[in-house]
């Protein structure tokens, strides 16, 4: 009689599957109305102008233009201040 477990089966091997979770369109590129400008979790980055977050904290866009990223100093509710990266899809003419 065998003490131990046939061999070809591991109580490890458990992993989960990457979310593909970062920015897929970068600053200068150009962006079409509902292309995925930023997956992420919470709001590393905010919404700018013609941008919109969706459920999942995914960030879109609403019209068509470019891609430019800025910082702004954005105060909490307890007060402090931290700095955040908005992003904005500018009208192209």
């Amino acid at each position: 009689m065998s003490k131990t477990k046939s061999s070809g089966t591991t109580k490890l091997g458990r992993d989960s599957i990457s979310k593909r979770l970062g920015v897929k369109l970068f600053e200068g590129q150009m962006a079409k109305p509902g292309s995925i400008l930023v997956r992420q979790r919470g709001t590393r980055f905010l919404p700018g102008k013609n941008v919109r977050r969706a459920n999942d904290d995914t960030l879109y866009a609403v019209k068509t233009g470019r891609v430019r990223f800025r910082t702004i100093r954005k105060t909490c509710f307890d007060g402090k201040k931290r700095i955040a990266k908005v992003v904005d899809v500018e009208d192209s003419q």
